[in-house]
This record gives C-alpha cells, structure tokens and sequence, in this order.
C-alpha cells in the first residue's frame, strides 16, 4: 500500500543560514524569500538548530523604547526559557538566535508522521535530512496539505488495487467501494468478521482518506472460534483464494 513520503512534496532549494550569519542578513533572507523561518546549517550540511519570525520578534522586542516611560527593573526567575529568551534578546547572529535542538523530519518519513511531528511541537515548517543527517529539503504545513487534494477517484482506485485485491486477494467488484470528499464507504459481504476489520484499518491508512464507513457484513464470525478453529479456517481461505 502507497503511502507518500515527505520528499515526494519537500521543497529541495533551501533558504538557509550557518552559525555566524548576521542578524539582519537573516532578516533580509526571510523578508526577501516571504517565509516565517529557516534552519541553520553547519559546514557539514547538518541542521543545528532553527530561525522563525518569533525569534527575530523576541530580538527587536527587547530593544528599548528610547521615547518610552523608564523601565522599572524587577527581578526574575532565571529559569531556562528566560536565560534562553535573554541570549537572543542580544543576539547578533544566527547561531546566537536560532532554537535549538532543532525539530527535524527525515526525507523518508511519510507524510502521516510529519503532520504529527508538526503538531506535537506545534511548528509550521521541519527541516528534511537525508540518511546521512544533511539537509535536504524543507516542509511545511501546506506541503503536507497536498495529500488530501488527491481525487475520490484516484483514492477509489487504491483502495480497490491495494487493499481488497492485492493485500485481501479479493475478486474484482466483490466488495463495493464509494468515494465522495475523501470519505471511502465498504459495503458487501466478506468471508470472515476479522477480514472486514482489517480492510477498514487499511482504507484508513491510506493518503487522502478523511474517514472510512463501514458497511461490511461477514459470514463467519471468527471472533468466537477457538485459536484451533481460527487458524483451520485462516489455512483453508488461504488456499481456497490461491486456486
């Protein structure tokens, strides 16, 4: 079953940055290439960390208001996201400003486990390495985006191919496969209960299904066998579809 990769929708030219890039370079290079953020890159291609806009937010922000009231100061806990917040408050360089450990995907990684590593750390773009750990791509959220504009009949057609033919080794139009905006419906009769569970799992892991209804009946409900009886029938299926 075909599931896309990240390289398959990363974008290979990189706006990059090394550790010694200057501040404003890095300013010119987000506002001259219109994106939120880049990595930061090592003499080796190895990602060491990651610029956004927030971070150069964070610097201009604690430059102060010379037409301002006066800053009363006031102690605070120098707690680790404050001693980090103060070292790019003063920041002249990429490497002084960037976020580090950077949050980074590989080019063979599938699109499935990018989106959740993007919502876990709460990040619009992950920089993409090769096997090697260099830096070959970048992803963002709207790349990702690009797998559920793939047709309901494109969809359809894996589903059929993928699933009920070549993993279930079902008969052509055995079982009745409808797609409208991403959502697949099963309908017809397979042979056992666990088969029909197992073809729902399936459409569901396949790029650009929003959500499987399952319509499926069973003959056997294999669920109450004994393990003995299970694997009689399992062998029997198996050669019966081989014939």
């Amino acid at each position: 079953m075909r599931h896309n990769k990240v390289g398959s929708v990363m974008t290979s030219d990189v706006v990059r940055a090394a550790y010694g890039t200057p501040f404003k370079e890095v300013a010119r290079l987000l506002a001259g290439h219109r994106i939120s953020g880049l990595p930061v890159v090592d003499e080796d291609d190895k990602v060491i960390g990651v610029i956004s806009e927030t971070d150069l937010m964070s610097r201009q922000a604690a430059i102060p208001d010379p037409f301002g009231p006066p800053h009363r100061r006031r102690l605070v806990s120098l707690t680790r996201g404050v001693r980090r917040q103060a070292v790019k408050a003063k920041a002249r360089t990429a490497g002084r400003l960037m976020t580090a450990p950077p949050v980074v995907v590989h080019a063979d990684d599938t699109i499935v486990e990018a989106a959740r590593t993007m919502a876990r750390h709460q990040v619009e773009r992950l920089p993409v390495l090769d096997e090697t750990d260099r830096l070959v791509g970048i992803v963002t959220r709207r790349d990702l985006l690009q797998v559920f504009l793939r047709t309901d009949a494109d969809i359809r057609e894996e589903v059929i191919k993928e699933v009920l033919a070549r993993a279930m080794w079902l008969p052509p139009r055995s079982i009745d496969v409808s797609v409208a905006e991403g959502i697949v419906t099963l309908s017809g009769q397979m042979e056992r209960k666990s088969e029909t569970e197992i073809a729902v799992s399936m459409t569901r892991r396949i790029d650009g299904v929003a959500a499987v209804v399952d319509e499926l009946t069973w003959r056997l409900d294999d669920a109450r066998l004994s393990p003995d009886e299970q694997a009689l029938h399992g062998v029997a299926d198996d050669w019966l579809r081989k014939l």
